[in-house]
């Protein structure tokens, strides 16, 4: 759901009353609060929304609430006849989903924070996770909205362990739990453990006498709950509680008003230059739901603004990590059944389920044949750092050169980057990133290469200029689709361009220049922190393909391993997927693009789903023996206090299982549709299901950014190119200084649409962040179409 507004008010105090059960009292309770913030606070309104009621109509609970409470504004926005569950009731009728509860909720909040100030309660149906009209959890249904909550303890039987349950579930979602109310009973005295329970969280608690019996008829019954009511509502606990919650609502306001400026004095950011940092360029992040945050920032609200936070459409998948959404709950219990089972525990020489079930789950899916070891490390740049340590090692064993090891570089591509672990920004060119870095010291050579754009509404292989003689002139060609057909590109003038150019430059460097190479590290398809640069799948293509032809380059004494041999030939081929793998360009895995098979490929980001940090880099059988030997120091001496702690592997695979569903579902079908190119033969489609390893044709290739979207823009006047790939845009604006500038981040022309988007007032901002003159955007793989659609008119808007 997007939601178009916040559910935090300065002046309107809004609660969830949620139960532990269902028949705890949750109407009883909400009938007390409701007159004593009327009584409390006798200038303002009181309101009592019940989203969804079943029963009778006039047992119904707004009505309640609107005899017992007439000073109380009552509503109800689905009532079912039938006295059943809500997804039961609800089949009698087309029933509503739960974005329209949702808007429908939302609105009416938003509708009586305009008329005033006062204080909402809004009533669930049941227990926590009674279903809605859909058959989803009322939790989750509402989480959006994290509105603090009022959970009312269940009196009865086993209403201790009820009660503890449905605070853990909330909890484990993200609810903040303001007040525990409870009914004194006797008999089970349930209210005296709660009670010191969850003092120890520092949870309010309010314990009330039990109601009266009912009445023998309605009239008595009315009369002897009146009297209940009116002697609730002015007890001193419960006024106190009432002026507690008050003060828990004006202080988390205070809070958030204050988070920039404190961490303005305490904070030290990652790549960021400070100099341009102030409390009012901070934005404070209360919470996080799907593809959106809510947020608050100084610099756009005033004191007397009435919402204190703003939807915000995580535009950067919080630097490439999300892919399920924020607060995902499916992740949230994988990571604490983990951490319940085990915590941490030591790996080395051990073993346990998450970890195992993880590495034979990636070395399937891969489909890789080369790849049968996975080593766990803790992001991507530390699992770059093992993979140069793996590659490096495997060629200087296998070619035994004379020359020292730190002589030994590596080749990529410009613009390439791998990390900030100092072994691992040695794998690239100098830049912005390491220039500054007092040990770096680049070792290897980057090749320039064509790059995929669209420009003025057509795909082309764009040539880096100056390097006609070397690549051609470019291509144009009919679609994405047609770029990434390898094997129809393969009887090309561009292949021969491509091989020979690769060739001659290997020559060089090697017999010309006397430079040593012990790996190829690349980013498969798009080098994300070079500036989105979409390299041409098949120069790629072929700079693997010499590489592997080419052993006599690097140790001509050496014997090739076998035809069919799975060993590593000429160089490791190391490829970088942190950032292009696990669905972030609608594949499994990055590498089928380039229709070849690394030695050592490194995964992190999207492999948790956005959630906890972790990373593998999977390596060949030849790259595991380079370190079998008699000494200690001829192992792979390398690890991390969590390495593959067991909460990050369980988290992993839940998340990879959800992808896998999401790919073998309906769920991406209409980017799919949008973006289809028939073959030859008129398949359109490769369905696949989650037990099935994945296998794609050339054409599946597919953006969640609309075809004509990504058509239109490319006529702007301000832009340069765009490209669009999985879940990825990147749009390239117009910079008369940028080819000027060494440095291709010094470029602002990016910085006022990356404002614009953070401070536009429809529907909701989004938070971006830019690479020069790139601005890029990421969906997650949940993000909905008409999310998507929404971002889409607002650039074209701006764009023109």
């Amino acid at each position: 759901m997007t939601l178009k507004s916040s559910s935090l008010w300065r002046s309107l105090r809004a609660y969830q009353i949620y139960g532990a059960n269902t028949n705890v009292g949750k109407t009883i309770m909400s009938t007390v609060l409701c007159k004593v913030f009327a009584r409390k606070f006798p200038n303002e309104s009181t309101w009592y929304l019940k989203p969804v009621s079943t029963g009778p109509l006039d047992e119904a609970d707004d009505r309640h609430l609107t005899r017992f409470s007439p000073e109380t504004r009552t509503s109800c926005l689905f009532q079912f006849d039938e006295a059943v569950s809500p997804h039961i009731a609800a089949r009698s009728s087309k029933p509503p989903s739960d974005s329209d509860i949702q808007e429908q909720v939302l609105g009416h909040l938003a509708s009586c924070a305009q008329s005033g100030a006062g204080t909402i309660l809004v009533e669930t149906a049941g227990g926590v996770h009674s279903p809605t009209p859909s058959g989803s959890s009322q939790a989750d249904l509402f989480r959006p909205l994290r509105l603090p909550v009022c959970l009312v303890a269940d009196h009865h039987l086993g209403g201790i362990s009820a009660s503890i349950s449905a605070f853990e579930s909330l909890h484990i979602r993200g609810y903040d739990l303001d007040l525990i109310l409870q009914f004194e009973e006797s008999k089970y005295q349930n209210h005296t453990y709660l009670k010191a329970f969850f003092e120890k969280k520092d949870i309010l608690e309010l314990s009330l006498p039990l109601p009266p019996p009912q009445g023998q008829t309605q009239e008595e019954d009315i009369e002897v709950m009146s009297e209940y009511y009116e002697k609730m509502s002015k007890l001193d606990q419960v006024d106190e509680t009432i002026s507690k919650l008050s003060e828990k609502h004006a202080s988390r306001i205070k809070n958030l008003e204050q988070m920039s400026s404190r961490a303005y004095d305490q904070i030290w950011y990652p790549f960021t230059q400070h100099r341009d940092v102030s409390p009012e360029t901070i934005t404070a992040i209360d919470s996080a739901s799907g593809d959106f945050f809510q947020t608050h920032s100084i610099s756009s609200l005033s004191p007397s603004q009435e919402n204190i936070l703003a939807p915000t459409f995580d535009g950067s998948a919080s630097w490439w990590t999300q892919g399920l959404g924020h607060g995902n709950p499916e992740l949230s219990l994988a990571a604490a059944y983990a951490a319940g089972r085990y915590g941490h525990v030591m790996f080395a020489g051990t073993i346990h389920e998450p970890a195992l079930l993880l590495a034979e789950k990636l070395l399937r899916n891969l489909d890789n044949p080369r790849l049968s070891r996975i080593f766990y490390s803790d992001n991507g740049s530390t699992g770059m750092e093992v993979a140069t340590k793996m590659a490096l090692t495997a060629a200087f064993e296998r070619y035994e050169w004379a020359v020292p090891k730190e002589n030994v570089g590596v080749l990529g591509l410009k613009g390439s980057y791998h990390g900030d672990t100092i072994g691992a920004m040695d794998c690239s060119e100098p830049s912005t990133f390491n220039e500054k870095v007092h040990w770096y010291r680049g070792r290897g050579y980057w090749f320039d290469f064509p790059q995929v754009k669209m420009v003025r509404g057509k795909w082309i292989v764009d040539v880096p200029a100056g390097m006609e003689s070397e690549f051609g002139e470019g291509e144009d060609f009919a679609s994405l689709a047609h770029i990434f057909d390898i094997e129809a590109r393969s009887n090309s003038l561009a292949c021969q361009k491509y091989r020979g150019y690769i060739e001659r430059t290997l020559e060089r460097l090697v017999k010309e220049e006397g430079m040593t190479f012990g790996a190829l590290i690349m980013e498969p398809v798009i080098l994300g922190a070079g500036g989105m640069l979409f390299a041409d799948p098949f120069f790629q293509h072929i700079l693997v393909r010499v590489i592997r032809n080419s052993a006599y380059l690097f140790s001509p004494s050496i014997p090739l391993p076998t035809q069919y041999s799975k060993s590593w030939t000429g160089l490791p081929i190391i490829f970088d997927e942190v950032f292009t793998g696990l669905y972030r360009l609608g594949r499994f895995s990055s590498a089928s693009f380039l229709q070849t098979h690394p030695d050592i490929s490194v995964h992190a980001k999207l492999l948790t789903g956005g959630l906890v940090p972790l990373c593998t880099t999977v390596a060949s059988e030849s790259i595991y023996d380079a370190f079998i030997g008699e000494e200690k120091r001829d192992a792979l001496l390398h690890g991390h206090s969590y390495t593959a702690h067991p909460v990050g592997c369980h988290v992993a695979n839940t998340s990879l299982d959800i992808l896998q569903d999401l790919e073998a579902g309906e769920s991406w079908r209409e980017y799919k549709d949008d973006w289809r190119v028939a073959n030859e033969s008129g398949d359109v489609d490769v369905v696949i299901e989650r037990s099935v390893v994945p296998s794609y044709s050339s054409t599946d290739v597919w953006s969640a950014w609309s075809k004509d979207f990504i058509t239109l823009i490319s006529h702007s006047r301000e832009v340069e190119s765009v490209i669009a790939l999985g879940s990825v845009l990147a749009i390239n604006l117009q910079d008369q200084h940028a080819g000027k500038s060494p440095n291709r981040y010094s470029s602002t022309a990016a910085t006022g649409l990356q404002k614009k988007l953070l401070n536009r007032s429809v529907d909701f901002k989004i938070h971006v962040r830019v690479l020069g003159n790139v601005l890029y955007m990421m969906a997650s793989q949940t993000s909905k179409p008409e999310t998507m659609r929404s971002i889409e008119k607002f650039l074209v808007a701006e764009l023109g």
